[in-house]
Formats: C-alpha cells, structure tokens, sequence
C-alpha cells in the first residue's frame, strides 16, 4: 500500500506528504531499492507516459520530479553500497551538456529530470561546454551515454567538434551519443556522427533505453 502511496505522491507532485511515506516505509520493513524501484520509478514512469501523450505539461513534470528529488535524499544514503559505489538500480550513466556558447538549459533540465526518472545515473555538467569538458566527464565518470544540446545555429558545430575530440582522445567507441535541440534533427547528427537524434525529452529517455537494452543484448 505504501508503495502505491509514493508512487501517487510521485504523480500528484506532493512533496510534504512523500517524506512521511518514504520514512514509514522504511520502518514497516521495505527495502531503500523496493521504494525506489516499485516507489518512486514507478510513479517517474506514469509521468513519463502522461508527458509523452500531453496529459502532463512541464510544471507538473518539474513538481513530479521534485518529489522524486525528496525521496532521493532520504534514500541515497541507504542505497550506497559500502564500498561507496551507487546502488545497483541505475540502468546506467548519462553525462549531460549544452555545448560551448551556448547558455540554453530547460530543454537538457528536462532531459536530465526524465532520465533520472527512468531510473539513470545523470552527471549534468552544465552550460557552455567545450568539447575538452565532455572528453574529461566521459574519462572521469566512464558513461555509457553522452547527450549534448544545442538551441542555436552558431554552436551546434559544436556537436560535431565535441564527437572528433572523443574519437582523439580514444573514448569514442566507449559511449553512444545522443543530440537534441531546436536546430538538431536527423541530417544533422547523421552528418556529424552522432548515434541519434531526440526531438524531446521523451524521445531521449526512449533512446536511452535502447541504448542500454543494446548494451545488453552484445553483452548476452
């Protein structure tokens, strides 16, 4: 039932009344990965939905993903494994940017929130980022996924820059890469060499997924 609860709360965008469920059932006895798998993901995956066939607009999506950030809090240190790693749920590492020059963010913001939805690990390293910055996030936190954004004409070059310099720096075949932005679609990134395209935020999150299931599927 607690279970449930979260998940509605989730939903419903109710931060104050989460914190108590997450607290209650954790002394009933259910496990920090139960409530977050069966808890909170769950809860992420309904807003997921509802967004991707507009029954949900950006507000409620930010005030979902603000309950789902409060959970997080009171569960993170309990999912920590105790040789400091993170908790076996994440379905894998995303690191997230908007290339360099350019200053735009809500579209990677909401990105990032529907990923860490979806149950990734998200390293958000900002706005304005060189290609040097994604070549040192993916050697630092070895990612199976690279997202860049781009809203302006001028810096979606970028894109293509940032993928040459993971081919330099030999880390290219390491990572899928994904693109997204009011002046990105599929020529482009198939010029650039980038892996896809996301037209939304949704459409990421789905890419992701493949992604990961791809991992998988060389991996059996």
């Amino acid at each position: 039932m607690i279970l449930k609860k979260i998940s509605q709360a989730v939903i419903e965008g109710d931060v104050e009344g989460v914190k108590e469920m997450a607290n209650q059932g954790l002394e009933e006895g259910i496990t920090p990965q139960q409530l977050l798998d069966d808890g909170v993901l769950a809860g992420m995956e309904v807003v997921g939905e509802r967004f991707k066939n507009f029954d949900m607009y950006i507000p409620e999506v930010l005030k979902s993903a603000r309950v789902m950030h409060t959970v997080m809090d009171i569960l993170r240190p309990k999912l920590v494994s105790s040789d400091g790693g993170e908790s076996s749920s994440s379905k894998g590492t995303v690191v997230l940017g908007t290339v360099e020059g350019d200053m735009h963010d809500i579209g990677k913001n909401l990105v990032s929130l529907m990923l860490e939805g979806a149950g990734f690990k998200v390293v958000d390293i900002g706005i304005d980022q060189s290609p040097k910055s994604f070549v040192e996030a993916v050697e630092k936190e070895k990612p199976q996924i690279v997202g860049m954004s781009a809203l302006l004409t001028t810096t979606a070059p970028k894109i293509g820059e940032t993928v040459e310099a993971l081919k330099e720096a030999g880390v290219r075949d390491s990572v899928k890469i994904m693109a997204g932005g009011a002046v990105i679609d599929q020529a482009f990134v198939d010029e650039n060499g980038v892996d896809a395209y996301g037209p939304s935020a949704t459409a990421a999150m789905d890419i992701a997924q493949q992604f990961v299931n791809e991992v998988k599927q060389n991996a059996s």
